[in-house]
Parts: C-alpha cells; structure tokens; sequence
C-alpha cells in the first residue's frame, strides 16, 4: 500500500483544486445547475461509521444528473437503481431507496465510493484526474479497519483499485465475476470482486443482466460468511 493513505484525508473537500479540467467543469455545473450538488461527492457510509464497513463497493465517477446532482454516490440515475436495489436484496441496505438524499435509504455494513470523485465531462475520466484523485481512494481504504470484500464496478474502477493498492494490473486483468485476494492496509487480506458497471448502458445492451450482477454480490456474501 502506498504511504499516500496517511498524506490526504479519506474524502476530498468539496470544492476539491487538484484537477483543471473538471474544476472548469464544475465551475460550469454550477452556472448552469446552481441547484445541484456540483462538488467531490463523499462515500455514502453506513449509520455506524468507518468501523462497521466489511464490503466496499467502487464506482467510476459521480454521474452529471445522478450523484454529481443529489451529493450522494449513484443517487438520482440508472445504476442506482440497480445498485441499490441490489443491495437491499442481499440485505445490505434497507428498502427506503427513492432516488434523493433524504429518502431513508441505509447501508449495512457496506460503503460506496467512487475512483474519482468528481463528475468527468462525458463520464470519461483522464488518466492524470486518476492519478491526481487516487490518494483518497488510498487513504479511504486505509480507514476501514474491518474492511474483507471490494467490488469494483467497471475496469476503470478496478484498474485504479489495484493502483490503490499498490499492484500490478497485468497480474489482476478485468472481467465480470473476477476474484483476486489481495493484500490490503497492514498486510490484510482482502478479496476484490469486479463487475461490470451496472449503467443502463451496458444493461440496455445485454453485456449486463441482473442476474450476472446478483451473482457478484453473492459471491461477496459467501466470502463475508453470510
């Protein structure tokens, strides 16, 4: 693991410098959406905090008229849907979810993240913004000490995980359903779990169903023991 963990906080502020162009793309957001979130959106955590999160679960970005919109990950579009009713039928979450931050809707220990916390033009993330972006992600990964599965949504997500943590992504290659243990924060082990990104995209298209994305999150039960 990269010493970054302990040079950066877990979640970048708000109005977060370090990335010309998706500064200017907010500073646009902004103008044209004034009342929309328009900032890093934060992981979305459970109610008991850091210390409760056993699964983490990794998107790509804040999406323009989804979380970049409400200030909470995958809220407001598609994949949210998706996602969260995923969650809630594993039982890591409950069943409040209406598309808005103030809905009710909770995790169980389970927390949502992104690779870039930022909204990216066209949803394409730079490889610099990444880089520029992975020290949260690193130093996020650090501050859960009960922390055994990741899923990762989509090969950016996962190629920048495995940045994160220090490896190499030859040795780690993409795919639906993939499963590597890896070594995480202070040598523990952890199990990352990858899927394709549940977009309407890639469900519109078939490349997705419902069933290959329950499966992930079954496999993600059976490591964390039910």
């Amino acid at each position: 693991m990269p010493d970054t963990a302990h040079a950066v906080p877990p979640e970048a502020p708000k109005n977060c410098p370090l990335c010309p162009r998706l500064v200017s793309f907010r500073e646009t957001n902004q103008e044209t959406y004034p009342d929309y979130f328009n900032g890093a959106v934060p992981s979305f955590a459970p109610k008991d905090g850091d210390d409760a999160v056993e699964l983490l679960v990794i998107g790509l970005a804040p999406g323009l008229q989804g979380a970049n919109k409400t200030g909470r990950p995958f809220t407001g579009d598609y994949a949210g849907d998706l996602l969260y009713s995923t969650l809630t039928h594993f039982g890591f979450a409950n069943d409040k979810y209406d598309a808005r931050p103030d809905d009710g809707f909770a995790l169980q220990r389970t927390m949502i993240t992104n690779a870039i916390r930022c909204v990216p033009p066209e949803n394409k993330p730079t490889g610099a913004e990444a880089n520029a972006c992975r020290p949260f992600l690193v130093s996020r990964l650090s501050s859960l000490p009960k922390l055994k599965v990741m899923i990762c949504l989509g090969k950016i997500s996962h190629d920048n995980t495995l940045r994160a943590l220090g490896l190499k992504l030859s040795a780690h290659p993409f795919g639906h359903g993939t499963e590597y243990a890896v070594e995480g924060p202070n040598g523990v082990p952890l199990t990352l779990l990858s899927s394709y990104h549940c977009s309407r995209y890639n469900t519109n298209t078939g490349r997705l169903t419902e069933e290959m994305f329950h499966d992930v999150f079954e496999r993600a039960i059976e490591v964390l023991g039910g």
